[in-house]
């Protein structure tokens, strides 16, 4: 959750040089490279049932492209500081969809963790934009619609929580990754190709491309294999904690790398946020019983 956040961050001086559907084709595409021989199934694996392929592809769909695209077009409208606030939300959120999937009851600390989810959010959205250095700024900024975006990818993170914890049981951490990405380089292919054909790729610098290399690495592949390595060892509630590094690391990269302002209402809006993670994931109290 900690690179997700970074290359989330990271990902704005990309959508400045990149078209975003390019560069998500992009990013599939090296990836796809990095790992063919992750698609091999293993002798000790069943074959994926109809089921299992469903998933597969509503987790590439939901948790890799439409994330991707949503993320992408949301941080180019935004900061990565308000990125950072909205994507704060994710536990409460996973905890809704838990709610509303799994049928796992919500407690009173978890609705005040979705209270103050919705405060922060609520904050940042009548907060003044902090816009990043004028290298990486958005032509156009319209912070509304990126903070909207990024909340739709806050959405598409749920359900790639939930739905990669079912999968977790049918198949292995990199199988998942590799089948994943493939569907995201077919989902992507048509219109990276049209804006490939009319994109000046001279244009771009060395650095440039290091970062999209590092970027689709990271994107598409460590975090994937490590987020669902960890999916099949731990229950996805209790993985669900681990999710504060994402706004906290996107935050800090875009204060400390990319020269963004933390403001005050900012200030406000994350605490809020924060403050909704711990109330969710703070252990409960057990009550100990004595035998006689």
């Amino acid at each position: 959750m900690a690179l997700v956040g970074s290359y989330v961050a990271l990902s704005k001086p990309l959508v400045a040089a990149f078209p975003v559907l390019l560069l998500a084709w992009l990013r599939f595409g090296i990836a796809a490279l990095a790992m063919p021989h992750w698609l091999r199934r293993p002798a000790d694996e069943a074959p994926m049932t109809r089921r299992t392929r469903g998933l597969v592809f509503l987790e590439s769909f939901l948790g890799n492209f439409l994330f991707s695209i949503c993320m992408l077009f949301g941080v180019s409208l935004t900061s990565a500081v308000s990125a950072g606030v909205i994507m704060a939300s994710i536990p409460a959120v996973v905890a809704v969809a838990s709610w509303l999937f799994l049928r796992e009851r919500i407690g009173w600390r978890v609705g005040a963790a979705i209270a103050c989810a919705a405060a922060g959010i609520g904050l940042l959205a009548l907060s003044p934009s902090h816009a990043p250095a004028e290298a990486i700024a958005p032509r156009t900024a319209m912070p509304w619609l990126g903070n909207v975006l990024v909340f739709c990818a806050v959405l598409c993170e749920a359900a790639y929580a939930v739905i990669g914890k079912s999968l977790t049981g049918h198949l292995g951490p990199k199988r998942i990754s590799s089948l994943i990405n493939l569907w995201g380089f077919a989902l992507s292919t048509p219109f990276g190709i049209w804006l490939a054909l009319k994109f000046d790729f001279a244009a771009v610098g060395a650095g440039t491309w290091a970062l999209l290399v590092a970027y689709a690495m990271a994107a598409s592949i460590w975090t994937v294999w490590l987020w669902m390595t960890g999916l099949k060892r731990v229950p996805a509630a209790q993985a669900g904690v681990f999710t504060v590094l994402l706004p906290v690391s996107a935050a800090l990269v875009g204060v400390l790398v990319l020269d963004e302002r933390l403001g005050s209402a900012q200030m406000l809006a994350f605490g809020a946020a924060l403050a909704g993670v711990v109330l969710a994931t703070w252990p409960a109290r057990r009550v100990a019983s004595s035998s006689n």
